[in-house]
């Protein structure tokens, strides 16, 4: 696993698709939310790196990209942006009452201020923003 520190309000990591990536994602993420004084938001954030991370584990090979953007001043808005090498873009989908999985878009969805995609040259990002706590500015 790499660490990149761009500066005081964005740091990126790298991990191997391997399923130690889940349990390392959501410590690190609440580890630097702590770091930013944001630990109120940690366990919606790490809820949903989680299902972002296992998305990319599931479908995707190579490694998995995890970057964390600090509310700039004024903005109270958390980016937290999920890599990883499949091009296709996900969908979201209805899932089932006995369906075990295809929930986790939804929840991204429903959960944050707002998510999307976007394609890189080699694969996709998985966006979504939270707006901090207390903030009616964002």
């Amino acid at each position: 696993m790499g660490v990149t520190y761009i500066d005081d309000d964005c740091v990126e990591w790298s991990f191997p698709a391997e399923p130690g990536a889940v349990r390392a994602a959501r410590s690190l993420v609440r580890g630097q939310l702590r770091r930013w004084g944001l630990e109120c938001m940690g366990d919606i954030a790490a809820l949903l790196v989680s299902e972002l991370v296992t998305n990319a584990l599931r479908h995707a090979t190579g490694p998995i990209g995890l970057r964390l953007v600090a509310p700039c001043a004024g903005d109270g808005v958390l980016r937290v942006e999920v890599s990883d090498s499949l091009p296709e873009m996900p969908r979201a989908r209805v899932a089932h009452p006995e369906d075990e999985g295809g929930r986790g878009l939804q929840l991204v969805a429903s959960s944050s201020r707002r998510w999307g995609t976007r394609p890189r040259e080699a694969g996709k990002t998985v966006w979504f923003e939270l707006t901090v706590p207390g903030r009616t500015d964002a």
